[in-house]
């Protein structure tokens, strides 16, 4: 009767100390599950600000925001967040609720008026309109005529005007130059988002070696619009390591200067 008394007690235990160890993990899960997001500004500005370096002091953890100026960080209610850019005083937050937050970041030096000397900082897609802009032609008259017609009495069919573009000289000229102007356009992207600004701030290169990692290890342009600042940010830090196993892998070849006879 004891036995079984014993072996009753030792299974009650056990089943009781299984349920307080899943709930506690249930816990911990639920609290890890917690999150805050929000949109960095240009306090003067009020612009969005884009590739900022945000730490929870708390945790540990640090993510970049998007570059529509969006981040999404763990978090709970007390952390404390850092927000930190180059040309900028860091800010940090202290986590009062999961609302939504606003942070507004000051410039580290006076902001002179702005004047502009090139296109550099514009975005690709700006930089694609006025491009579409200088070249009127091939994205105007010849870029409008529609393919398909239509008409009463024959239904749809192929617009004699789009069949005569195409087919001219000047017609696969002007597809020509859209195709390289889209080209441009797309290492633009990859530009805008692959910059060395930010590979120096995961990888720590700088000169002649932040500029030869950049060269090998550049990413594709679908990867750059599908991939979340995460897988972005976790590619560099993967091809950095694999950089420093091999830094000599994928180098071109020397040319060889011909002798002589």
């Amino acid at each position: 009767m004891s036995e079984l008394r014993l072996t009753f007690n030792f299974n009650v235990a056990m089943k009781f100390g299984l349920f307080i160890l899943f709930l506690g993990i249930g816990f911990k899960v639920a609290a890890q599950d917690k999150t805050v997001d929000g949109i960095v500004f240009d306090k003067d500005t009020k612009s969005r600000i884009a590739v900022v370096y945000i730490t929870n002091i708390t945790t540990r953890q640090s993510v970049y925001n998007s570059l529509k100026g969006v981040f999404t960080i763990n978090a709970h209610i007390g952390d404390k967040l850092v927000f930190t850019k180059q040309d900028y005083k860091p800010d940090t937050i202290k986590v009062q609720n999961y609302t939504s937050l606003a942070v507004y970041l000051n410039r580290g030096a006076i902001q002179l008026m702005e004047v502009t000397i090139s296109d550099s900082l514009a975005t690709p897609e700006q930089r694609l309109a006025a491009t579409k802009n200088d070249y009127t032609k091939i994205y105007g008259t010849l870029n409008d005529h529609n393919w398909l017609s239509s008409s009463p009495g024959a239904g749809a069919g192929l617009g004699i005007d789009a069949i005569y573009d195409a087919l001219s000289r000047s017609g696969r000229n002007a597809s020509h130059l859209r195709s390289i102007i889209q080209a441009n356009y797309y290492q633009d992207v990859i530009d805008y988002r692959f910059n060395s600004a930010l590979v120096n701030r995961i990888t720590g290169l700088k000169g002649a070696e932040l500029k030869d990692f950049m060269q090998k290890y550049r990413p594709g342009y679908y990867f750059v619009i599908v991939a979340t600042d995460y897988d972005f940010i976790t590619s560099i830090r993967a091809n950095y390591r694999r950089y420093l196993r091999r830094p000599k892998a994928y180098a071109l070849d020397p040319l060889v200067t011909p002798t002589g006879k």
